[in-house]
């Protein structure tokens, strides 16, 4: 840790550098990578959508030591088409989860379940979700999704600029595709819960995304009146400067989320809580990467192409700065007063 914070020390004042504007092609690059394999992901498995969205039937059964085999083979002797998902959840609790069935094929299904494992038909706990009701769900968790980009353009352009808002919401839809292409990938059900951390990594990508961007507007505060450092420069000095605080921060957030993927859905089998840490998992790491190689990379692309800052790049050139130098942080210094700065006076005898 004391190798970090002495690098971040000498990032903040410019003593080292990381290129990562200048590089913003391999950066891309990465980030077009794993687009088409999103894609990819997207056209041949397609999300699998859980009951709530798609419509169909729920069957819980507490029974400890039962197994999901006993479980499958009760289902199809009820003769449920289609194929059923069937997952444990704790130690002692089996779901399975069904197209849509009708109230014969339900009974049926409970019937074969409380016979396969010794429990009453009454202790089952079954739900019915409808078609209708599933498409509902879909529809608000869409609105949802678009409200919240629409209110976080318009806060950032209103409290930034409009450029840094474009740059911010091409950062989080760059985020959610990848998300989404790697939960199809995976092959997780998609659950309401599933839709609460995608909606939760938006807002921790965004708040990565503008802390980078309010060291970026205070570094170009007043870069066409010193013709020091292109645009570019003093954004490459603001990653900088943030980076070491960023892989901080989402170290922090990533070791609570990993240990609800990987030791309470995968060890403790805790089911239920596998689609919104697996979708926090990846948008946390996807959100850091973004808030730093690809958000600052497209608003120092989208500024350079002003007249005003095409002209300060020439003015730079001109003294004989490659674009892609580092600049040192402005340094600090303080004024001393005191007879000992004042001029000595000669006196005359």
């Amino acid at each position: 840790m004391s190798k970090l914070s002495g690098l971040g020390g000498r990032l903040y004042r410019g003593e080292t550098s990381i290129e990562i504007i200048g590089r913003r092609r391999r950066w891309y690059a990465v980030s077009a990578l794993f687009i088409l394999l999103s894609i990819g992901a997207l056209s041949l498995q397609g999300l699998h959508l859980g009951i709530e969205f798609k419509g169909g039937s729920s069957f819980t059964v507490t029974k400890a030591g039962g197994s999901v085999e006993d479980a499958r083979s009760a289902v199809a002797a009820a003769g449920v088409p289609g194929e059923a998902i069937v997952q444990t959840i704790g130690s002692d609790k089996i779901r399975v989860q069904t197209g849509a069935l009708d109230t014969a094929q339900n009974n049926a299904v409970q019937d074969a379940l409380a016979a396969k494992f010794s429990v009453a038909v009454e202790s089952i706990d079954t739900q019915i979700i409808g078609p209708s009701w599933g498409k509902e769900i879909t529809r608000k968790a869409l609105y949802g999704l678009f409200g919240f980009l629409i209110c976080v353009m318009i806060y950032l352009a209103m409290a930034f600029e409009p450029k840094m808002a474009i740059a911010a919401i091409a950062a989080v839809v760059h985020d959610v595709f990848i998300t989404v292409g790697i939960y199809a990938l995976v092959g997780f059900d998609v659950t309401p819960a599933t839709v609460i951390g995608f909606l939760t990594i938006l807002g921790y990508s965004l708040y990565d995304t503008v802390v980078v961007f309010d060291k970026i507007r205070e570094n170009t505060r007043t870069i066409t009146a010193s013709s020091k450092s292109t645009y570019s420069q003093a954004t490459n000095l603001a990653v900088n400067q943030t980076i070491v605080r960023s892989i901080n921060t989402s170290v922090i957030a990533l070791l609570p989320v990993g240990s609800i993927l990987f030791v309470g859905a995968g060890l403790l089998g805790a089911g239920t809580l596998k689609d919104l840490s697996l979708a926090l998992f990846i948008g946390l790491a996807v959100g850091t990467y973004s808030s730093i190689f690809i958000a600052p990379p497209v608003l120092a692309q989208l500024r350079e192409k002003e007249p005003a800052m095409q002209a300060l790049a020439k003015r730079v050139n001109g003294r004989g700065a490659p674009v892609g130098a580092a600049i040192p942080a402005p340094a600090v210094t303080e004024e001393r007063r005191g007879p000992r700065n004042q001029p000595k006076r000669k006196h005359r005898k």
